[in-house]
């Protein structure tokens, strides 16, 4: 691995290319700090706009915990496609597990999640992460998960 990627930036239009995911359950809106095997970091601006705070909850909007977990976990897919070099049209990457969910406290509308994410093992096509959520600097929310590339049906 070489330390050249650091602080190599991922654009939208990457992230098109790299997550199958799309409207309304693409959850980051780009990256930075990508280091090829090791670390990523994602940012998903969070906006009133978004179709769960319709129902969560009504006049006391909240992201749902769930939707902040997938938002790490979509950002681990980032790092191992960009690192694998990942065909989103043969290739997907799925989620297997995911272990000591933590939440810290809620995430509203006009938040911005800065999403840290490390490769605390790979093996093969199977990477392990622990990541984080936080926002303006204090964890909102904390996991470690895996994930997996698998070949799409043909």
């Amino acid at each position: 691995m070489s330390e050249d990627n650091a602080g190599v930036e991922i654009a939208f239009d990457e992230i098109l290319q790299r997550l199958p995911h799309r409207y309304p359950f693409l959850l980051i809106d780009r990256a930075e700090d990508y280091v090829e095997h090791k670390s990523i970091v994602g940012i998903k601006n969070v906006t009133f706009n978004e179709p769960f705070f319709n129902g969560h909850f009504p006049g006391n909007p909240v992201m749902p915990g769930v939707l902040i977990i997938e938002a790490i976990a979509q950002t681990g897919a980032v790092l191992m496609s960009k690192t694998l070099e990942v065909d989103i049209e043969r290739t997907t990457i799925f989620f297997m597990s995911v272990d000591g969910a933590r939440f810290r406290q809620p995430v509203r509308p006009g938040d911005t999640l800065r999403m840290e994410v490390e490769v605390t093992r790979a093996r093969g096509d199977v990477f392990k992460f622990v990541g984080k959520a936080l926002v303006r600097g204090k964890v909102v929310a904390e996991c470690e998960f895996a994930a997996m590339k698998a070949d799409k049906p043909q």
